[in-house]
């Protein structure tokens, strides 16, 4: 992530913060399995919109500060981060010219795909199994997908992020 050539890396930075402290504000046990991939999200967009910019790199050092933050085996998340973001910034061309519709549920296979990566991590150190509940987050995120696009691509177009 080179944030000293283009204007607008704090902003991406800042979005980053904001997806991780969503991603660890305490919440009960029923809201808790609805809370959508904010990060997986904020990935998606940045890798779709500045794939020269927030790439592979970007994803595994995300992930190992998520690793960090939400406790869980240290380079879990940067795997399945940095897998995201290879598929997005090698597709971003097509995705782009998807409709809406089309968007979400691209994200949704994204979102998809990371917590199949994490719960292969899970069961390979030996976590009990996930209720059917687990996969709720990625339907909740491709759900939002819209609304995240249009937030994010505000602030894009609002703080001059190229």
């Amino acid at each position: 992530m080179n944030l000293t050539r283009h204007h607008g890396g704090i902003m991406i930075l800042l979005t980053f913060a904001g997806a991780m402290l969503l991603t660890i504000i305490p919440l009960s046990d029923g809201l808790r399995t609805l809370r959508p991939d904010w990060v997986g999200l904020t990935l998606i967009f940045w890798c779709l919109a500045l794939p020269y910019r927030v790439s592979v790199t970007s994803g595994f050092i995300v992930g190992l500060l998520l690793d960090v933050l939400t406790g869980t085996l240290l380079g879990q998340h940067a795997l399945s981060l940095s897998i995201i973001a290879y598929v997005c910034v090698r597709l971003h061309q097509r995705i782009h010219i998807y409709p809406m519709w089309q968007q979400s549920l691209t994200v949704l296979v994204l979102l998809i795909l990371h917590q199949l990566l994490t719960l292969w991590i899970d069961s390979t150190i030996g976590r009990p199994a996930m209720p059917p509940s687990y996969w709720l987050p990625s339907l909740i995120g491709a759900a939002l997908w819209p609304l995240v696009y249009r937030f994010l691509s505000a602030v894009r177009i609002n703080f001059s992020v190229q």
